[in-house]
């Protein structure tokens, strides 16, 4: 069962939540969903949800949408849009608002609340297309050269704008300390590091060996690096099997050898049970922290992960999985031929998941929003 959640928190005045967009249920979607667990009557703006793409208990919130949501094909190519994010996030009117909990990678930490309003931002990342990872987006060998012109040409003004609305968050709460980093790098603030919850009491051991295949949970959108669990699973020859949806999909599926599966988007069973099955769970990208891994481990299992950014505060080498050097089909080649779960004790793989646990972000969170309430206006 889930675990229980804390009671709600009971603040004066009006609370808004806003977050980027609703198109799936992924690791953004279930730090909003514990927080909407916090403030149950809050109303939540977006600039775009697709209808039952998130929990229930997300769903039955009042959810407002920017004027993007009416748009063609909006809630499918919705990345298309990025140039028109900033004016459409400041349309949202919250004039009545006393809290805004803003969690954002994009533009939701950008919202336009009163004086008399407090703003707390959770950031999973400042704006990773604006940043650090344009290439990963547009660089030459994926958009071409005019392409990439176009891109830079579109992206710098967005740029200019996340950096400078950076001062609209009273505020902010960083998913890690890579990204409170980041924070500090590109928008000169100083952020407090809370990482995002796991659901401890559903991601379980059940006591079963593991299976022979690998595992990917995951959007599948270029930076996160799919391609490089693919092209080791095809090498190797060994059962990969591939969690999530995005863009990225025709194209790693033209590359998959045959012991490599794509699942699209599954359950919480369905993904509870392949956790369970896994030999490992590989996170090949340089995550902001990285909320697989750690599932993967609430069940008993390790994670193979690339050595840099938010892995590097859950995976604990050779206790918890393994960290590779280097972010190649060569490192998770080597990695994944040397894994093997009798070198791994899955009662220390999941005690060390308990401490991501959601009773421990909850608690965190509250103390966060007290605080910042007690500060003088």
């Amino acid at each position: 069962m889930p675990e229980a959640p804390s009671r709600p928190l009971s603040v004066p005045g009006r609370v808004v939540l806003v977050h980027d967009w609703l198109t799936g249920m992924r690791g953004g979607e279930k730090v909003l969903e514990a927080i909407c667990r916090l403030f149950p009557s809050s109303d939540l703006y977006t600039l775009f949800h697709k209808r039952g793409s998130v929990s229930p208990l997300i769903e039955a919130r009042r959810i407002h949408t920017s004027p993007l949501q009416w748009l063609p094909g909006s809630t499918r190519r919705y990345r298309e849009m990025l140039p028109l994010f900033p004016a459409a996030i400041e349309l949202f009117d919250l004039d009545d608002a006393d809290l805004v909990i803003s969690t954002s990678h994009c533009a939701a930490k950008a919202v336009v609340r009163t004086g008399r309003a407090r703003h707390l931002c959770y950031c999973f990342s400042p704006m990773r297309y604006a940043w650090d990872q344009f290439d990963a987006y547009f660089g030459r060998a994926r958009v071409g050269g005019l392409g990439n012109a176009l891109a830079r040409l579109a992206i710098a003004p967005i740029a200019r704008w996340d950096r400078a609305t950076a001062h609209r968050v009273d505020r902010f709460l960083a998913d890690s300390g890579y990204v409170a980093a980041r924070i500090a790098r590109y928008y000169n603030r100083e952020a407090t590091v809370l990482h995002p919850p796991v659901d401890t009491g559903f991601f379980t051991p059940d006591g079963s060996p593991p299976e022979s295949y690998f595992l990917v949970v995951s959007a599948l959108v270029p930076y996160k690096r799919i391609d490089l669990a693919v092209d080791a699973a095809t090498r190797l020859g060994v059962p990969l099997k591939v969690v999530g949806t995005g863009p990225d999909l025709a194209r790693l599926r033209a590359r998959a050898g045959g012991t490599v599966t794509f699942h699209g988007g599954v359950g919480n069973e369905e993904l509870l049970r392949l956790y369970r099955g896994a030999r490992a769970l590989i996170l090949p990208a340089e995550e902001d922290f990285g909320i697989a891994p750690v599932e993967a481990m609430a069940c008993g299992r390790p994670a193979i992960a690339f050595g840099r950014g938010g892995a590097v505060e859950t995976v604990i080498p050779g206790v918890t999985g393994a960290l590779t050097a280097e972010q190649s089909v060569d490192a998770f080649a080597d990695a994944m031929a040397s894994s093997s779960a009798a070198a791994y004790d899955s009662a220390a793989i999941r005690r060390h998941a308990e401490s991501f646990s959601t009773a421990r972000f909850e608690s965190g969170f509250v103390a966060a929003v007290t605080s910042l309430l007690a500060e003088p206006a």
